[in-house]
């Protein structure tokens, strides 16, 4: 059984009950905004009723959504949601301390980043008839890093086992808030042996390591590189992007994420949905099992990127919000040791 609730953590339930009454169509995400809490302290009000506090090896959490079948993943920044449906296929996790990550191959495509995983929670959503077991995981500042939503014909009795086996002695409603560690980067960085570095460049997965070396923030070694690697582009340029490979049925590889965990979808995209509410703006691909929610209103700036490679020229399309974090990538499907999609350099090369 839970603690009992401090009185801090009581109010906070009652008010986030009565929000709920009042604001019934708005989201937890947003509603911790509205009340000036953590989204994970939020969902924790709702422990002893619909939701158990998990704990336990985080590695050993991810390859347990192997048994769940087929799942919902979503996962989210500021701007950008992507929500994929399927199987969590195939999990493999390397390294250790700062560098231990996990891989998900599959239906589900993902890259973790472990060291930000500090809360994770089993939850059951119920909306009319509907009944939603999931398992969502934060970071220590109480901010979602990703959401796994068991679907009908997903394995309830495997979810059922997970919280059981992870379930902590902890249940108490009170968390350890803490805020983000902020990340120094240099503020003078020697261009000419930053772009030779970015020249050399042989695989796109030796470009993180090249920031760390230079200690780029990204948009920074961006705006380093424009004029011989990159381009500023019209922030609309993800609608085109959309809309023609839609029309064109043409491959596409979208990334989007935060620090603990990054999604990705690897396929065409069909159903392209532009909404305006008031002052958002949102592009979205209503397929399937696959949708994109892109606040567009929060794109600071967009820019065309190309990457040596072994095999050739890789161009992206990188998306920042005004606090210059990135909200999502755009390539061209490929795999190691194919060049790049001929259709999809030409489209990059129409945007302005």
């Amino acid at each position: 059984m839970p603690e009992a609730l401090t009185t801090a953590a009581a109010t906070l339930k009652e008010r986030w009950e009565q929000f709920k009454e009042e604001n019934p169509r708005v989201r937890i995400r947003e509603a911790a905004n509205q009340l000036g809490v953590s989204e994970a302290e939020l969902l924790a009000t709702g422990l002893g009723d619909d939701v158990i506090r998990l704990e336990g090896d985080w590695t050993e959490l991810l390859k347990s959504f192997k048994e769940l079948g087929n799942v919902m993943s979503l996962t989210r920044n500021e701007a950008c949601v992507l929500e994929h449906k399927g199987a969590f296929e195939k999990v493999s996790t390397f390294g250790r301390g700062n560098h231990h990550i996990g891989t998900v191959l599959g239906p589900i495509e993902t890259r973790v980043f472990f060291q930000n995983w500090a809360f994770a929670f089993a939850s059951v959503i119920r909306k009319g008839s509907r009944v939603l077991p999931n398992i969502q995981i934060f970071d220590k500042a109480g901010t979602a890093i990703t959401k796994v939503y068991v679907q009908e014909d997903g394995d309830l009795e495997a979810y059922e086992q997970i919280v059981e086996k992870f379930t902590s002695a902890n249940q108490s409603p009170n968390l350890e808030i803490s805020p983000i560690d902020k990340v120094v980067y240099a503020e003078g960085i020697d261009q000419e042996a930053f772009l030779a570095d970015w020249a050399a460049l042989e695989d796109t997965h030796d470009f993180f390591p090249m920031l760390r070396k230079h200690k780029a923030q990204r948009e920074h070694a961006v705006q380093l590189a424009e004029g011989k690697f990159t381009r500023k582009i019209a922030n609309t340029a993800v609608n085109t992007i959309l809309e023609k490979a839609s029309k064109s049925q043409l491959p596409i590889m979208i990334f989007a994420g935060n620090h603990g965990n990054l999604q990705i979808h690897q396929d065409v995209v069909k159903k392209i949905v532009p909404i305006e509410r008031e002052e958002t703006r949102w592009i979205n691909v209503m397929d399937q099992k696959f949708n994109l929610h892109l606040r567009t209103d929060l794109i600071a700036n967009s820019y065309a990127v190309e990457k040596p490679s072994k095999d050739g020229i890789v161009t992206s399309v990188e998306l920042f919000d005004e606090n210059r974090e990135m909200i999502a990538q755009f390539f061209g499907l490929r795999k190691p040791g194919q060049t790049e999609l001929t259709d999809w350099k030409e489209l990059v090369a129409e945007l302005n």
